[in-house]
């Protein structure tokens, strides 16, 4: 009895590794047995691909397990053996495993959600809503319902080509929004390999527009236009909010959303916290005289709001458009309120003898140079101090020439 077994396994009614290196090499268009169920297809076209033969359920069924190029024949051996012993053994569906399997990857839609998500508690408000709509914009309709492992560099590049040249700063952000999905998306498991964004810009047309900066007033005209913004027909705690903005250097953020528990009016200092700085470090702002001055009026007409300019109800801070819609009444096309922060700049450039690293503080700009940063602890405000309180003579000094009027019908 034993014999015959032997003699039928040697005349190949049930071969055992059967194939060789050599054999799948020089096979030829048909389909080859290892053994336990598993084959080799040759097709036509010399593709070569594996697929495991066996019973699920009592039906005899076929499951692909991929192309000899992605599997070699080990992992043929060994993933066959698992998928039978799941169908023979365990008395399972092999299928239904693989497919829950995939599941497990997310889209890439679904990805960025759980990356937002994670990231949402180190946002600013409006970063957050701008970050997961430029992704849903123009990468979601490209690959949003693709698992994330699927995606290469050519789908990259579908998202991308259309807006490099016309809109290059939002290409930018949404190739980078991109690359940490992704690394995210490595990190868990989910995808390995390359990023795919590494090196597309490589492929993309080259950038020849300039950066656009923010319109800003000349500081030399800056005196007027302050002399008639406060008598604009604006209310009082805008126009407070504005020259406050001015005479700080501070973003417009940083200025609305000030709480009187963040002055400290003994010693003429403002410390804005990180949560609302661009950088979340927290900043602390020397306040001149003139700052003391709008603190005080600022403070008769708040009506106890926590607020230093509040809006209409003391509850809520001045809106983001408050200041942008004084330059409208003004009728000043060519200038931003955020550009007021360049005039400080260039009138301390041209203005005075302060070394770069004093302006740079007073702006709460960050150390580039990461060994310069290392080693540069401090935010040196003594220095800032004279510095501010010179911008803020130069600013509210009387304009020597009679400002003119520019209604609004003009």
């Amino acid at each position: 009895m034993q014999n015959a077994k032997r003699r039928r396994k040697k005349e190949g009614r049930h071969p055992e590794k059967a194939l060789s290196a050599a054999k799948i090499r020089t096979a030829c268009e048909g389909f080859y047995c290892d053994g336990n169920g598993l084959y080799l297809r040759v097709d036509a076209s010399g593709a070569r691909r594996w697929v495991l033969r066996t019973i699920v359920k009592g039906k005899r069924t076929d499951i692909g397990l991929g192309g000899l190029t992605l599997v070699s024949l080990a992992e043929a051996r060994e993933e066959a053996r698992r998928l039978r012993h799941i169908a023979r053994i365990e008395r399972g569906d092999p299928l239904a495993e693989r497919r829950q399997e995939r599941r497990q990857v997310p889209t890439f839609e679904e990805a960025t959600r759980e990356v937002h998500g994670s990231h949402a508690a180190t946002f600013k408000a409006r970063h957050a809503m701008r970050w997961i709509t430029t992704l849903e914009t123009y990468a979601f309709p490209v690959f949003g319902g693709r698992p994330v492992d699927g995606i290469q560099s050519s789908d990259i590049l579908k998202v991308l080509s259309p807006i490099w040249i016309d809109k290059p700063e939002t290409a930018r952000r949404v190739k980078q929004r991109m690359k940490v999905v992704f690394r995210y998306a490595k990190a868990k498991g989910w995808r390995s390999g390359d990023d795919p964004t590494e090196g597309i810009s490589e492929v993309l047309p080259k950038h020849t527009t300039k950066p656009q900066h923010h319109p800003a007033l000349p500081y030399a005209d800056l005196p007027a236009f302050i002399q008639e913004m406060r008598e604009c027909p604006a209310g009082q705690a805008v126009k407070l909010a504005f020259e406050f903005l001015i005479l700080t250097a501070a973003r417009t953020s940083e200025v609305l959303r000030a709480t009187w528990n963040e002055i400290d009016l003994a010693s003429k200092a403002w410390t804005v916290p990180a949560v609302r700085m661009k950088a979340r470090e927290q900043h602390q702002v020397p306040l001149s005289p003139r700052c003391l001055e709008i603190l005080e009026t600022a403070k008769e007409i708040a009506c106890g709001s926590e607020y230093v300019f509040p809006g209409r109800s003391p509850t809520k801070p001045l809106s983001n458009m408050a200041l942008e819609m004084v330059v409208r009444r003004m009728s000043r096309v060519d200038i931003t309120v955020h550009g007021f922060r360049s005039s400080f700049r260039d009138w301390a450039e041209e203005k005075t003898h302060y070394p770069n690293s004093v302006v740079e503080a007073a702006l709460a700009h960050t150390v580039k140079n990461k060994v310069e940063a290392a080693y540069l602890r401090t935010k040196l405000f003594d220095q800032r101090r004279p510095l501010m309180a010179a911008w803020s003579a130069f600013a509210t000094t009387k304009p020597t020439v009679k400002v003119v009027k520019i209604s609004r019908e003009a």
